[in-house]
C-alpha cells in the first residue's frame, strides 16, 4: 500500500547509526521518526543561522536618523 508521505533512504557512519538507534530505543519510536526529527532539528537551525545573518548585515546599515517613531509608523 503507497504511502501518502515521500520517502528518503539514507547510508550512515555505524558510530551515527548507533546513536539514531538509542535515541529511537529511549523515546520509544522508530528510526525514521528520530531521522525524521533530527532532519527537521537541523533544518531550522539552518534557517535561524540564514536569519541571524541577514539580521547582522542588516545592523551594520542601520541609521537611527532615518528611523520611523511608533506614531509616524501608524499615523
Amino acid at each position: 500500500m503507497p504511502t501518502k508521505n515521500p520517502r528518503v533512504n539514507i547510508v550512515v557512519e555505524q558510530p551515527l547509526y548507533s546513536i539514531m538507534h538509542d535515541l529511537a530505543d529511549s523515546e520509544g519510536v522508530s528510526m525514521s521518526t528520530i531521522a525524521r526529527d533530527l532532519i527537521r532539528e537541523a533544518i531550522e537551525l539552518r534557517e535561524d543561522a540564514a536569519l541571524s545573518a541577514f539580521a547582522d548585515k542588516r545592523l551594520k546599515t542601520f541609521d537611527r536618523k532615518k528611523t520611523l517613531s511608533h506614531n509616524e509608523v501608524w499615523e
